[in-house]
């Protein structure tokens, strides 16, 4: 779609009140009547023009936090992890920007690949691939399959052409507990993902791929959790995969190249939250890297991390449209006109968030109100505890900063409402990247007549 012009911030707008400057996309700027612009694009008119409920992405935030991962980590490999959002802009943006891709499925990796993403810069990851994700992945030449269950092992390996051979990595856990949510912890034993250091199914996924000619082992991954905001976490697993690594050596005469530290790094959903210091866990990875191999007396392997929250979400805020305000049960509930149909993510993981009203403004003293969507569920809740000001009505306009990532990936049709569209904004400019869900897209698939 021919790109749209909004009208631009001016050069001199004052930035978003520094309470909250730490969530908003840095070309985050205020403007008159109360609204905000982002990449000098209004969000008052972007949700006029384009209607609500709306995803808007920034796309030079987007860029910056790509630019900001390569500079932290030049010898490291970056991939973004698509499953956080994509789409075909998106993934022009990783391409130009120098990172590679992680994808989960074969629906993620032939988006990928019919819009011209290289294959040999994708990864493949999943604790249970289908047959049809393992023959995308090998058909379409990926440049490194993270091998979850020994069960895949002889699935993928009959699946290599003759005379060729693909590169894998098995998925270690290495019993670390870390991430903001039970539910998003995944580097302790007794979880669905990867293969156990403690009881040795590791060390046995190691000893039967060295066995299969097909595949080529080139190193070992993990992934220990998300919204992980301390560096020590990963300096505990990045040990024990060095141990690993020795023992692999010793045992088998095999020395692997290549290490994956994952991803899961924390982003701050509301003002005071903490975030992972990128700089802080590159320096800290980095020599202990160097410390960890050279007492193994092994080479440092070419490392390999996975930001997807961190470069996606903080680029991207939702917007939506008041429907009602009601006090009841001592309580005020805001009803937009979205919900967990576009943002699972609260009824999931309990996530909080600091809806801002835009598009007019208020003198109002503040209140907390809980900021609530329209489905048919209890737990359709965006926001508890919001701080809103008291004459929040009907027809107001309230942006949700730090959006970018886990909403849309995560959508789904309840009651048939229809997923937002994508908007990106970048110096002035608006363009549609994803359409609207109508009822027609929903319909259609519905052939039982």
């Amino acid at each position: 779609m021919t790109a749209t012009s909004l009208v631009p911030a001016l050069a001199t707008a004052p930035a978003v009140d520094p309470s909250s400057l730490v969530v908003w996309p840095a070309s985050a700027r205020s403007a008159a009547q109360g609204d905000v612009t982002v990449a000098g694009v209004s969000l008052a008119e972007a949700a006029d023009r384009f209607g609500t409920p709306l995803y808007v992405l920034d796309e030079g935030e987007f860029r910056d936090r790509c630019r900001t991962y390569r500079a932290a980590f030049p010898e490291a490999d970056v991939i973004y992890a698509a499953k956080a959002f994509l789409c075909r802009a998106l993934l022009h943006w990783v391409e130009e920007e120098g990172l590679g891709l992680d994808v989960c499925s074969a629906g993620e990796l032939e988006l990928a690949v019919t819009t011209g993403f290289p294959p040999e810069r994708i990864v493949l990851h999943g604790n249970a691939k289908s047959p049809k994700d393992l023959s995308a992945a090998v058909r379409l030449g990926v440049a490194r399959i993270v091998v979850d269950s020994a069960s895949e092992i002889n699935h993928l390996a009959v699946l290599v052409p003759r005379g060729t051979r693909q590169q894998v990595m098995v998925r270690v856990v290495p019993d670390v507990s870390a991430g903001g949510h039970a539910a998003v912890r995944t580097g302790t034993d007794g979880q669905k993902f990867g293969l156990s250091i403690t009881d040795g199914s590791a060390e046995e996924a190691v000893a039967r791929i060295l066995g299969r000619p097909e595949l080529e082992l080139v190193g070992l991954h993990c992934h220990i959790g998300s919204q992980i905001a301390e560096v020590e976490p990963y300096i505990t697993a990045l040990r024990r995969l060095i141990g690993l690594l020795a023992r692999i050596r010793d045992d088998h005469g095999v020395v692997l190249p290549q290490l994956d530290l994952g991803g899961g790094h924390a982003v701050a959903y509301r003002p005071g939250e903490d975030v992972l210091d990128v700089a802080a866990l590159a320096a800290r990875v980095r020599t202990e890297l160097a410390d960890g191999c050279a007492r193994a007396g092994l080479p440092v392997p070419r490392l390999t991390i996975e930001p997807g929250r961190a470069i996606a979400g903080p680029a991207g805020v939702a917007l939506y449209r008041v429907l009602s305000v009601k006090d009841t049960g001592g309580q005020r509930f805001v009803a937009v006109d979205g919900g967990m149909s576009d943002n699972p993510r609260p009824a999931l993981y309990g996530v909080r968030y600091a809806p801002r009203l835009i598009g007019r403004g208020s003198t109002a003293p503040v209140r907390p109100v809980t900021v609530v969507g329209r489905h048919c569920e209890a737990g359709d809740v965006l926001a508890a505890g919001a701080a809103l000001p008291d004459d929040v009505r009907p027809g107001d306009l309230l942006a949700v900063p730090v959006a970018g990532a886990y909403h849309l990936s995560m959508a789904s049709g309840y009651n048939l409402v229809g997923r937002p569209p994508v908007v990106a904004v970048h110096e002035g400019t608006a363009r549609l990247l994803v359409r609207r869900e109508t009822l027609l897209d929903m319909s259609v698939r519905d052939i039982g007549l």
